[in-house]
């Protein structure tokens, strides 16, 4: 039997993440069955389980591979510039459903916020990093209130995209938001 490389086997993971992504964001969690995984990623279930677990391990994969994303983002242009380029492209975030669907599951599933929360604390360190060194941020509210307010304004966006709201209107909530977390007098 040949010996895969390690470079190898980190390729064949992030494509199966990455296909999988997309089954998830199709059929949701429940819906995203191990034969639908296997037709997403080309891979047999043998080859997608010799690298994950189980199926919440591979979706945690996309979450924690998402969260990163975000963080960079985040750590760079702030959290809602992340909102804006979800709003400006929806199409080409598809993280944004597999978001929704980890809701879905924090709400269903209590055991799963503990192995969920593991990876979303990348995105959330970078966001209170972000506002803890950001002069341009009001000063007369507590950090920790400016993120949740934040992030609970992103887990609505994700919510109206996926209902179908128009992005007009969310790009213009935005600007609201965007001017209700500066400090006054500071422009964007």
């Amino acid at each position: 039997m040949p010996i895969v490389s390690d470079n190898e086997l980190s390729r064949r993971r992030r494509e199966i993440i990455a296909a999988a992504r997309g089954c998830f964001a199709r059929y949701g969690y429940e819906g995203a069955t191990v034969t639908r995984l296997e037709e997403a990623t080309g891979k047999t279930r043998g080859a997608i389980f010799h690298h994950f677990k189980d199926k919440e391990e591979l979706f945690l994969a996309i979450a924690a591979e998402d969260a990163a994303r975000q963080a960079e983002v985040v750590a760079e242009h702030g959290l809602i510039e992340v909102m804006r380029r979800l709003v400006r492209n929806p199409g080409s975030n598809d993280w944004y459903i597999t978001r929704a669907e980890i809701v879905r599951k924090l709400r269903t599933d209590p055991c799963f916020e503990t192995r969920w929360r593991v990876h979303q604390v990348v995105l959330d360190e970078a966001i209170h990093e972000r506002l803890a060194h950001n002069a341009a941020m009001r000063d007369d509210v507590p950090i920790d209130v400016l993120q949740e307010y934040l992030t609970t304004v992103m887990e609505g966006l994700i919510l109206k995209l996926a209902s179908g709201e128009p992005p007009q209107r969310l790009e213009a909530t935005l600007d609201l938001v965007e001017q209700s977390v500066r400090a006054p007098g500071v422009g964007k």
